[in-house]
Order: C-alpha cells, then structure tokens, then sequence
C-alpha cells in the first residue's frame, strides 16, 4: 500500500493546531485572501491545503477541515475535476520527456485568469500552488498581480519547504501558517498505515532516518533506504583507505537507479553535516574532524552541485558518485 496523493488523502497526522487555526479564520467569516502553508519536504503541507480547500468548497459547514470520501466534493477534488479548484506546479515538458524545472509564467498566469471567474458552484475559487518557491521570475510576477487585486470569494493557498526563495512582495502578502515536522512515533505510525507488512526493526529505523518527515520515510522504504543508509556507513568509515575499485563498486551499485542516487547522495550531505556538528561538540577530531571547517563547507557544496547538476542536465550519475567520494576522501583522516 503507498500513500495517496495529496489530493486524495483522507488523512492529516500531527498537524491540530494548523488545521484548527485554518478552521477558525474560515468560520470567523473573515477568511485572509492569501495562505503561504511551509514546512520540510514530505510533512503534509500540500495535504492540508487541499483538506482545506474541500472544506471550503462543500461549504464550510461542520467543525474542523475533515470531510468525507464519498462527499462529492471530495472526489471531485480528488479526480481533479472540480470546476472551482485549479492546481499549479511544475509541469511535464513534453520536448524534453521530463518534468519543467521551474513553475513558467505561462502556467501561473492561469492564476488571476481564474481568480476571477465567478464560482461555477456558486461558492468559492480556490487555487493551490504546489512548490511555490519552484516559480521564475516572471511567474512570481504573476503570482503577485494576484495577490494585489484579489476578487471576493477567492483563495490563493501557496505551498513551499523553502519560502526565502519566493519574493518578499509575495511573502508579505500572504498570511503564513509554518508546520512543524512531525514526531519519530507518528511517522511510524503512518509507516505501519502504509506498509503494514514492514518489521519492526527497520519501520523504527526507516522513521529515526526521515527526521519528521513521512513522505521522506516512504520515499526512503521504498528506494531500499535501509540498504543506502547501511552503505553509506561502510563508506564513511573506510574512507581513509578508500580504493578506486570499491568506489566504482559503490557507484554502480547506487548510480544505475535514479532514485537510489538521489538518496544516497543526499545521505552523504547529511551524514557530513552531521558529522562536523559532532566533532564541534567533542573538540576532537572525528570521521571527517581533521579538515578545516572550510575545507568540509567546500565538499558539502561540492556534493550538492554534483548533484543538481547530474540531475539538472542527466548527466552520467555513476561518475558523479565517484566524484562525490573522491571529495570526500580528500578530507578524511589519513591513516598513519
């Protein structure tokens, strides 16, 4: 069982206070225009922006933001059908055989063409920007013309984990609403919801790894993250003595898979970071302890522009595993 897609998701976990703060501005009758909803990856904010935009188009009646499955609403939203709710995001280039790297003007000047259409039910328009801080220039632009002339009975609920990218025109035009990561035993929870036939032992480990963050959980259970997470390790620890021959063992391994390559890359960012964090605390040299802070800063942002770059432009995802390890070897203790 996987979870459902935002959309479709009955369910919201650890987020009370949120969906009762928007409960209480949509029966106040004094409903903010403009919602900025943000958070870490994977936490439910997209969840919760269509829990509350079906609340609002059933009509709002009933305590909290909770409605039905089989409400009609519901399933329109939940089929993207709805006349009165429009989705905005990346989209998929059909040139390129591949999602669109940015949100592009084209598609966010749907938003105050929308807007501004009367309610086909007669109720409320709703718009939901998913990965806000993905919008260009010239599409942030056409997002703020929406926000400086909102038409009555109109909702902008904008979704981002990284809000210092949008513009700060925007930001102080929304009405901000941040949730926090969720707890390690709700996200087991949630793991035993969706994968009820995992151990014990590795749901526990999978929801110590995903740092609050459910959908990362998920995402590491179904991409082996166990596995990643074990090599990784083995990696870190034989870095010193850290061959050729077993770092291309290690890229063909992870860097057939585009999935597995981003994880493990990602692992390796975390794993540095945390890391220099504790060398800091212990004073003494520890994995990765005997380089300059600066040194350590230069590999982290080495590893993080192999990646996008190998994602960005597909490159060879094998070579830029070798090359992340090489970096990394550079730094490590040497043995004596």
């Amino acid at each position: 069982m996987t979870a459902p897609d935002p959309r479709a998701n009955p369910h919201l976990v650890g987020h009370a206070a949120a969906e009762a703060a928007l409960a209480e501005a949509m029966h106040g009758g004094r409903l903010h225009h403009a919602w900025l909803i943000t958070g870490a990856p994977g936490i439910g904010k997209t969840t919760l922006a269509f829990r509350f935009a079906r609340r609002l188009l059933a009509g709002g009646a009933g305590e909290g933001l909770f409605l039905a499955e089989d409400h009609p609403v519901f399933k329109r939203v939940a089929a993207g059908t709805h006349a009165d709710l429009l989705t905005i995001g990346r989209v998929w280039d059909e040139k390129k055989k591949r999602m669109q790297g940015e949100i592009v003007v084209v598609t966010a000047r749907l938003i105050p063409d929308f807007l501004h259409l009367t309610p086909a039910e007669g109720g409320w328009r709703v718009v939901v920007v998913d990965g806000a801080e993905d919008l260009n220039t010239n599409a942030a632009n056409a997002v703020l013309k929406a926000l400086e002339e909102p038409p009555p009975r109109a909702l902008l609920l904008m979704v981002s984990a990284a809000p210092g990218r949008l513009l700060p025109t925007i930001r102080s035009r929304c009405r901000q609403l941040r949730l926090s990561s969720l707890t390690t035993d709700e996200v087991a929870g949630l793991l035993d919801r969706y994968r009820p036939g995992s151990k014990p032992a590795e749901r526990d480990r999978l929801a110590a790894m995903a740092e609050g963050s459910p959908g990362r959980a998920l995402a590491l259970a179904e991409g082996n993250g166990v596995g990643l997470a074990d090599l990784v390790a083995d990696v870190l620890e034989n870095l010193p003595a850290l061959s050729v021959g077993r770092a291309h063992e290690v890229a063909d391994k992870v860097g057939r898979d585009e999935a597995a390559f981003t994880t493990f890359m990602g692992m390796l960012r975390t794993a540095l970071a945390a890391a220099v964090r504790a060398d800091a605390r212990s004073n003494e040299p520890g994995l990765i302890g005997a380089a300059p802070l600066a040194a350590r800063v230069d590999v982290w942002q080495g590893l993080c522009r192999l990646q996008d770059e190998t994602e960005a432009f597909h490159l060879d995802r094998r070579q830029a595993i070798v090359n992340g390890l090489g970096l990394l070897a550079g730094i490590a203790p040497r043995v004596s």
